[in-house]
């Protein structure tokens, strides 16, 4: 039995719908990131899970009980969002402890053995006695996270926790979370619009748009089998080709450069080159004029004697390419 189910869920706000018909489950133990751009709904769906928001029709089941109209106070999860909601009159600890009081009769010293061992695990015992603005924006969440999860809840909520940092600070708060979260075995659900947070954190992604799941699965199942062209395009980068078969997806990294134009390959004119560290991308512009995108190793690249300006040679592999029926606004690749 899955620990969460949203069982057909809607939610309109006025006219526009912010969830259609949304189904999701999630087992236990579970990290399930939720993923989308701005006003897919995904914040919206995780404020129903928590009991902040009401849904207009569906059902929330939560460790097989129907918890639909039960308020946030009774269904036992932490919660963490992007904007830390930290006391700023409150230390550390101070902070931690108060939450805890709230959910727990244990005594004082009790309460404070558990506080002193969460704020171990997430490397802060150091700082348990500082005010959130002697803190780093990445010790911040930190203390957010360990005053989650120091009330033991049975899962843990994550709004966009790592929105707010810097890109170092995020990758490695990012690891951390994760390991946390495995250590514990606490299911989660992590609401993101960033696709490397949810293909590096994530046991399954779900991938919103519109007011609807789209996709549901694995990252590396998502990546390499996208369902629609909005995922295609949403999650890593895409290229979508017209070929004699019609329009075709291929990543960019699943496309072969070769040193001499043979039957079947594609040429194109190298408009631009970015080196972006062990990789190197390739912009360039085919016959009908419309854009590819190549991935290449920074060692083959520099192995090719590639320059702008200068025509390349394409191949297609037939088992890389995708067709989709249907016809949607593509991202470009970034």
């Amino acid at each position: 039995m899955s620990f969460l189910k949203v069982e057909n869920i809607t939610k309109k706000f006025g006219n526009q719908f912010a969830l259609n018909n949304v189904n999701v489950e999630v087992e236990k133990g579970e990290m399930v990131c939720i993923l989308g751009p701005s006003g897919c709904g995904k914040t919206t769906l995780l404020r129903i899970i928590a009991g902040l928001e009401t849904s207009d029709s569906g059902k929330i089941v939560i460790d097989g009980r129907d918890s639909t109209y039960f308020p946030a106070a009774k269904r036992n999860f932490g919660i963490v969002f992007q904007s830390y909601a930290l006391f700023p009159n409150m230390t550390v600890i101070g902070n931690i402890l108060f939450g805890m009081k709230q959910k727990s009769k244990a005594s004082k010293e009790d309460l404070e053995i558990r506080a002193l061992e969460v704020l171990r695990m997430v490397d802060l015992f150091e700082h348990r006695n500082k005010y959130p603005r002697q803190l780093s924006g990445g010790q911040q969440q930190r203390t957010a996270l360990a005053r989650a999860i120091a009330i033991s809840p049975s899962f843990l909520l994550l709004d966009e926790p790592l929105s707010a940092l810097d890109a170092k600070v995020r990758n490695k708060l990012r690891s951390e979370i994760r390991s946390i979260q495995k250590e514990l075995g606490i299911t989660t659900i992590m609401v993101t619009h960033d696709q490397e947070e949810a293909l590096t954190m994530a046991d399954r992604a779900i991938v919103m748009n519109n007011s609807v799941v789209e996709q549901s699965g694995s990252p590396r199942d998502i990546y390499n089998n996208p369902s629609t062209p909005f995922v295609a395009g949403f999650i890593g980068s895409m290229n979508f080709i017209k070929i004699t078969k019609g329009e075709q997806a291929i990543r960019p990294e699943k496309i072969c450069l070769v040193r001499h134009s043979e039957q079947h390959d594609y040429t194109a004119l190298i408009r631009a080159i970015e080196f972006k560290g062990a990789l190197t991308r390739i912009n360039g512009l085919m016959r009908d004029k419309s854009e590819v995108y190549i991935d290449l190793s920074s060692q083959e690249f520099d192995s090719m004697n590639l320059r702008e300006g200068a025509t390349m040679f394409l191949r297609l592999p037939e088992k890389c390419l995708t067709s989709y029926s249907d016809s949607l606004i593509i991202e470009e690749p970034v």
